[in-house]
């Protein structure tokens, strides 16, 4: 169990690499789902993440002899960086593998931070395969492995983002924090909530949020045993993992707290959100716990409560974001796909066009097929400023007995065109 002097102890040795960051009140939240909402800025760090705290208090607690060694761990591509930037600093030598699929802006800062005191292995697709891999070499090396997740000093350093929060919230008058909102993983962010919460807030909520297309959690707590998902879509990076640590199981079967899940879609829906009103950018995973609002139940239980959520990793690749877009407006059902097969005659596509609104854009048109003289099969795309609009266009479309097909919903289509 860790305790609050380890936690102040592990804050005092921050120094000037890790700083206090600021708990905002979110009017746009708060007015929107009638709660007092906060968010615990950690995406103001100097490496856009809170995972700074738990990289220095590791890395700087490790003995002169485990620096000397080699050291290495795996990462997704996010505590890689913090990992990176913080050897540097104190000049530890670490090789980190990460996926192949990585995105390339954090292989990049991650070889940046980590100047001459980092090598990067990439190999294979998912964190799961890349952990197995460093382990791997911790033994055909005898290595330092440092766990990325299961590691008392990796609580600790996580836990000073509690201690500021507390101490944060009662400046602000409010008496006690109702619930805290947090994506879900291994263990770490459920260990170092619930050892602290329970020492100083002991009616604080948890409310845990994971992927739609990673629910390795719910899986797991609707069969009564942690089982491992056969499949995973990873687009919310380290959120989305075939199976959660043990522990975590554990935790959160004897605490009994509830697991949400949102849609992918929903959460690129969340992440424009923050870019449009806020100015804040946000990865993924943490849009999850922003995302979760959007559930009712969710709702009922915050009105009128504390609400406390962490905004980090700003780290975001900018060129998954025409995808993010193109998830947002599928999600709002602002824009919709469908493959036209039109008859081959003159006028065919003119009366076509004739069915669009004012508000209504085409924004690909593409001839599918050339060589046969009856049919003209297109695949158009269609955005709106409003959802209505497409059943009067579809309407328009089904009375000029123009056959149509919306594959607005079909996944394989969507990843092959998007």
């Amino acid at each position: 169990m860790i305790k609050i002097n380890d936690i102040k102890k592990a804050k005092a040795n921050f120094w000037k690499i890790v700083k206090e960051t600021p708990l905002q009140y979110s009017e746009r939240l708060s007015k929107e789902y009638w709660a007092n909402i906060y968010l615990k800025r950690e995406d103001l760090q100097i490496v856009r993440s809170y995972k700074i705290r738990w990289a220095y208090n590791l890395i700087n607690s490790l003995s002169d002899k485990e620096k000397a060694n080699w050291v290495v761990c795996a990462s997704a591509g996010n505590h890689a960086q913090w990992v990176a930037i913080t050897c540097s600093h104190l000049k530890v030598k670490w090789t980190i593998y990460m996926p192949v699929t990585t995105p390339e802006q954090k292989v990049y800062k991650t070889k940046k931070f980590g100047w001459k005191y980092v090598d990067v292995v990439l190999i294979w697709d998912t964190f799961d395969e890349a952990l197995a891999w460093a382990k791997h070499f911790e033994k055909e090396n005898n290595a330092s492995f440092v766990h990325p997740f299961d590691d008392d000093r990796i609580i600790t350093g996580q836990a000073t983002i509690w201690l500021e929060v507390f101490s944060q919230i009662w400046t602000r008058n409010e008496d006690k924090i109702d619930y805290i909102i947090c994506p879900i993983w291994w263990g770490w962010l459920i260990s170092w909530i619930i050892n602290l919460k329970n020492e100083v807030s002991i009616k604080t909520k948890i409310i845990w949020v994971e992927p739609e297309w990673a629910p390795a959690m719910k899986h797991s707590l609707e069969v009564w045993e942690n089982r491992s998902l056969h499949k995973i879509d990873t687009f919310v990076d380290w959120a989305a993992v075939k199976k959660v640590w043990d522990n975590t199981f554990n935790y959160v079967q004897n605490e009994k707290i509830e697991v949400y899940t949102c849609h992918e879609n929903s959460i690129c829906s969340t992440i424009q959100e923050y870019l449009r009103e806020d100015w804040i950018v946000v990865e993924p995973a943490w849009a999850l716990s922003t995302d979760v609002l959007k559930n009712k139940e969710v709702q009922e239980q915050i009105k009128w409560k504390t609400v406390v959520l962490i905004v980090s990793w700003s780290n975001f690749d900018f060129e998954r974001l025409p995808e993010v877009k193109e998830r947002a407006l599928k999600y709002e059902w602002l824009k919709r796909y469908i493959l036209v097969s039109f008859p081959q005659r003159p006028w065919a596509l003119k009366e076509f066009l004739n069915f669009f609104s004012d508000n209504d854009d085409i924004t690909r048109f593409e001839y599918l097929k050339k060589s046969n003289k009856d049919k003209a099969p297109a695949l158009v795309w269609i955005q709106s400023n409003d959802s209505k609009n497409f059943d009067i266009l579809f309407e328009k479309i089904k009375k000029a007995w123009i056959h149509f097909e919306d594959i607005t919903n079909n996944d394989m289509y969507f990843d092959l065109l998007i």
